[in-house]
């Protein structure tokens, strides 16, 4: 029930957000009294803040009907299953992100590279809970203005620089259209809050064209959000010229915060018109997974490569979302499933990227020979990433890829499964290209060791060890996944 009385507990339903920006606070206080020696304390400060509050989190705050009313403040914030996994999720990506930072000179031992991430941090952990148009569009641009500004944060670097200005532009342009986009929704309707917009629209207050028109305007500025094909244009670039943390937050953490309100909105707000914009995530999800594979293909700088591959995998994502039927949570709980998978897989392999363009100063593939001998435990925690990347078993990658496909079939549209087979084995193609390199090109430089902070050792660890534990015991992540999407209604 939606009520505008205040009651305490509803601070339990803003208690992460409330929490980061405690942390945010405590990192700031440290980054004006530590000596510069000591500022790469920072980032331990910052990752085991997170950590201290996933903890807590799981131990205090999961939702409960008994404890925790499921509107709050007036219906602008709804607590349930899908926004605390998510906001899980995004604690998570923040704290390992953090760890990876601390390894990098140009931006490990200063603050405020923190406390933009936990602002943004805080952004999108609304965004996965809004139920109020107003809320959501806050939420979207408190995550995008300090992922402007991170991409961009290494102003002695042109290609930083120039990531962070195309990034802004696009950015400003797309959320400039989504905003069109929520005002017509406003304007046809009378109200912001999601969950009544619902109400309207299935009473037959709007007409079915109308409806579909609208929701356009909306899917392209998430479609910005998760780099999806024909708005995906910016990631290359971005993700290239962006500090190697920095691409790596944005695509795991904003791409899922994308995928969630987009999963609120789609199943929310537009029930009636599912089989329209369903047929229509369906053909973007076809050319988004079959553009991004076959453009990785071409690509000799590895950050680029994994752009594209972040494209392709949105794509894959979007199949679970095309194939949403009217009786069966089968496809939403799929996307959820495969977004978990995703993020632990591709923040591992941009850990690695990171790790190795520390100490070699370079993004090309080629400079990956005789990696395998520099750092064996490197090397393997790339192979993990990318066979997991790749789908290939027993790691998260094939699980998830095989539960969307299935979610495909089961909604009858077994084309798109084979689809995404194909593009799968595309995929598996340059992942393997990369390993080769990897494991089997010698280099004069391989008989130096590769030095890995404590940090990177940590987080690859804990890395690599949830890919295997998804692809291995995979029924507790499926069922949190079922949970959320059902707690969704």
């Amino acid at each position: 029930m939606i009520s505008g009385t205040f009651n305490p507990s509803m601070i339990l339903s803003i208690l992460p957000e409330i929490s980061i920006l405690v942390l945010g606070f405590l990192v700031l206080f440290f980054d004006l009294f530590l000596s510069k020696e000591h500022h790469d304390k920072l980032g331990w400060i910052t990752a085991g803040g997170l950590g201290v509050i996933i903890i807590g989190c799981l131990l205090v705050i999961r939702p409960n009907e008994s404890v925790l009313q499921t509107f709050a403040f007036g219906g602008m914030i709804r607590y349930d299953w899908m926004g605390f996994t998510f906001k899980m999720l995004f604690l998570f990506s923040a704290a390992i992100t953090a760890m990876f930072a601390m390894g990098m000179e140009k931006i490990g031992k200063r603050g405020e590279f923190y406390l933009l991430m936990l602002a943004s941090t805080i952004g999108m952990c609304l965004m996965a809970s809004a139920a109020d148009l107003i809320m959501l569009y806050l939420a979207i641009e408190t995550t995008s203005i300090p992922l402007y500004i991170l991409a961009g944060f290494i102003t002695q670097d042109e290609k930083s620089t120039e990531a962070g200005f195309k990034y802004l532009l696009f950015g400003a342009m797309t959320s400039a259209i989504l905003l069109y986009g929520f005002s017509l929704l406003y304007g046809f309707t009378g109200t912001t809050q999601i969950y009544k917009i619902s109400n309207i629209i299935q009473s037959g207050g709007i007409p079915t064209e109308l409806s579909f028109g609208v929701l356009i305007l909306v899917i392209v500025g998430f479609a910005f959000k998760i780099s999806a094909v024909p708005l995906h244009f910016w990631a290359p670039d971005v993700y290239e010229g962006a500090p190697t943390p920095v691409a790596g937050f944005l695509s795991t953490a904003s791409k899922a915060a994308g995928f969630s309100v987009l999963l609120r909105v789609l199943l929310i707000a537009f029930p009636e018109i599912l089989p329209y914009w369903s047929a229509f995530l369906v053909a973007i999800s076809t050319l988004t997974m079959t553009i991004g594979n076959l453009l990785a293909l071409t690509q000799k700088n590895i950050k680029r490569m994994l752009a594209y591959s972040s494209i392709a995998h949105a794509g894959y994502a979007l199949i679970g979302l095309g194939s949403i039927t009217y009786d069966s949570f089968f496809g939403m709980s799929s996307v959820v499933f495969y977004l978990i998978a995703y993020v632990i897989t591709n923040l591992a392999a941009f850990g690695v990227v990171a790790a190795f363009g520390r100490v070699s100063g370079s993004d090309d593939i080629a400079a990956y020979a005789g990696l395998s001998r520099r750092s064996p435990a490197l090397a393997l925690a790339m192979l993990v990433a990318f066979l997991s990347l790749a789908g290939m078993p027993p790691f998260g990658g094939f699980v998830v890829k095989f539960i969307v496909f299935a979610a495909a079939v089961q909604a009858n549209l077994i084309w798109l499964a084979v689809v995404g087979v194909l593009n799968s084995i595309i995929g598996l193609y340059y992942y393997l290209t990369v390993l080769k390199v990897v494991y089997l090109y010698r280099s004069e430089d391989e008989e130096k060791p590769l030095p890995i902070p404590r940090s990177y050792s940590l987080a690859l660890g804990v890395l690599v060890t949830g890919i295997l534990l998804i692809g291995i015991v995979m029924a507790p992540w499926l069922n949190l996944s079922i949970k959320s999407v059902v707690s969704l209604f």
